[in-house]
């Protein structure tokens, strides 16, 4: 059992990294209590079911299956028994307007062949690429993945390492010196789009995604990401925990140098030895009552640079579809558009997608004979862009249209049985994110792992954070590594 000094905790938000630090805290045997604002489990995995499809909200690239297993593995039991992942194949589909088609895969005799078609030369310099990838794996991912950041001398620690991978420089510009091929490039630089981070300015460290993908696989929870979460909750109150749905916590009490606890919308009231909560950073601190660090945390964290908002565009359509279940939509600029998303702020008219289309794997996620997809595309967040998303919305939805019926499915239209979408303005209002950001903070080397919001506040000693907006990141990867990280320090 555990040796922490708390014997009760107080977890905000359902989201990945709250069910994760649960699990933890519960199976250690803090008696453990979440509290989420919606009336489903998921945060940012929300689902909906609409006319017989399933529709994730996403995140629906699942990596690293071992830090879920590990969950279930503190009380001795086995993921399996409440979550069936199934390896997807290719990763991801790759295509581009001029017609490159690109099969991207962990078997190398695949991978060989489509690279050679593309440039004969990059193999090689892709094998220098995986060599590196593998490095700062080890030192960003393995070594520094699950650990707090508590201190500048912490982070001194890990510079050595970040100065040996060069860490200053972009995960394009790093690629770029691998390989030649432009195509390539992108193919090998895009995974940090699916964080937050923009290719052109994201430290390369995250070139660790693709030696996580290549080790680990890419997998998909069969009935969609939902199922995992299930999952999750399923465990966490066979070993006790407690769940509360749909009703937003609206105060965290505090009280000297400590929180006491939270108050609800619906007036119910608990008290905890500690709270964290696994939601958007600066509202969690602005939910703060009876203490100064709450405004202060707010104003330094608005200060900061934050991610991308995501337009979603959710339809289910008549017919079944040869479409890869992952699909990336690259469009006529690269370097171009993310600077559209993260520096001008422009709403680009040549969006990149990418697709998800579930049924390829798992056809019960729709009605016999049909198939269900999203389609994604990143947007200027609020602070980039002034966005009326309720009239641009229903514009928007006819630009992502566009681009599928001239890319992948011409007649799209006439097969549209459900469609609804999904903007930053709805970021805003059901998960209270901050400008509509996506996925919190933005992953640049001065946002990193001591620069992020800490794990435990430095003030309030019993306040914990886990999530997209702490060390280390979005993604699913990141935000169960950030509750390992929390945990450590909560169970000490």
């Amino acid at each position: 059992m555990t040796t922490s000094p708390y014997k009760t905790a107080i977890v905000i938000g359902a989201g990945f990294g709250g069910l994760a630090l649960a699990i933890r805290l519960q199976s250690a045997g803090v008696r453990t209590t979440i509290i989420e604002a919606r009336d489903r489990p998921g945060g940012r995995a929300y689902v909906w079911e609409k006319d017989g499809h399933v529709f994730d909200a996403g995140p629906t690239v699942i990596t690293d299956p071992d830090c879920l297993q590990r969950l279930w593995k503190l009380s001795g039991h086995d993921m399996g028994e409440d979550v069936d992942l199934v390896p997807v194949k290719p990763f991801y589909r790759l295509s581009w307007p001029d017609g490159t088609v690109f099969d991207y895969t962990n078997d190398d005799a695949e991978l060989k062949a489509a690279m050679d078609a593309l440039n004969p030369n990059d193999w090689a310099g892709y094998q220098r690429f995986l060599a590196y990838s593998a490095g700062v794996f080890n030192e960003g991912y393995v070594k520094l993945g699950t650990k707090a950041f508590e201190s500048i001398g912490d982070m001194l620690k890990a510079a050595p390492a970040l100065a040996k991978y060069q860490a200053w420089r972009s995960v394009y510009s790093m690629v770029s010196s691998f390989v030649e091929d432009e195509h390539l490039r992108q193919a090998l630089s895009f995974h940090t789009l699916l964080v937050g981070g923009n290719p052109m300015t994201c430290s390369s460290i995250y070139a660790l995604i693709h030696k996580l993908e290549r080790d680990g696989g890419v997998w998909f929870a069969r009935g969609g990401t939902n199922k995992l979460i299930a999952g999750m909750v399923r465990h966490f109150e066979r070993i006790g925990g407690t769940i509360r749905l749909g009703d937003p916590v609206t105060a965290i009490t505090a009280e000297n140098d400590r929180v006491t606890g939270v108050r609800t919308a619906s007036g119910w009231s608990a008290t905890a030895d500690a709270v964290a909560s696994n939601g958007d950073v600066v509202h969690s601190y602005g939910l703060i009552e009876g203490s100064s660090r709450g405004p202060q945390q707010v104003r330094a964290l608005k200060r900061k640079r934050f991610s991308p908002g995501l337009f979603v565009l959710h339809f289910g359509l008549e017919g079944t579809f040869d479409i890869a279940h992952h699909t990336i939509l690259f469009g006529p600029r690269y370097g171009g558009l993310v600077n559209d998303i993260y520096k001008t702020g422009k709403l680009a008219t040549d969006p990149a997608l990418y697709l998800h289309h579930p049924t390829i794997t798992d056809p019960s996620m729709a009605p016999p004979g049909c198939s269900t997809f999203y389609a994604l595309a990143p947007v200027p967040n609020a602070a980039r862009a002034d966005v009326d998303w309720a009239v641009e919305g229903p514009k928007y939805q006819e630009v992502v249209l566009d681009t599928l019926a001239e890319r992948l499915i011409p007649d799209i239209r006439s097969r549209i049985r459900t469609i609804f979408h999904y903007t930053p303005a709805d970021f805003s209002t059901d998960l209270a994110a901050h400008l509509g950001s996506a996925f919190s903070l933005e992953p640049v080397l001065w946002q990193s792992a001591w620069f992020r919001t800490h794990n435990r506040d430095d003030k309030l000693r019993n306040l914990y954070f886990i999530g997209a907006g702490t060390h280390p990141g979005a993604g699913i990867p990141g935000v169960v590594g950030s509750a390992e990280a929390t945990a450590g320090l909560m169970l000490a």
